[in-house]
């Protein structure tokens, strides 16, 4: 009776969201003390974050062409 109810209460939730641990730009392992947030993402420097602004950049300006 327990398995059932426990089965019933998880066909109501909702995925939990998988927790960012690697920098989107170097691929680098992001750390509590040394992290950069902008625009929903983790990075693990401000440097990385301009680099993916800039390579997000050149992709679009090449999509568009």
């Amino acid at each position: 009776m327990a398995g059932e109810a426990d089965k019933e209460k998880g066909a109501g939730e909702k995925p939990k969201a998988e927790k960012q641990t690697n920098c989107p730009s170097c691929n680098k392992l992001i750390k509590k003390l040394k992290r950069y947030y902008r625009n929903g993402k983790l990075y693990c420097s401000k440097k990385c974050w301009r680099a993916f602004v800039v390579k997000s950049k050149e992709e679009a300006g090449k999509e568009n062409k």
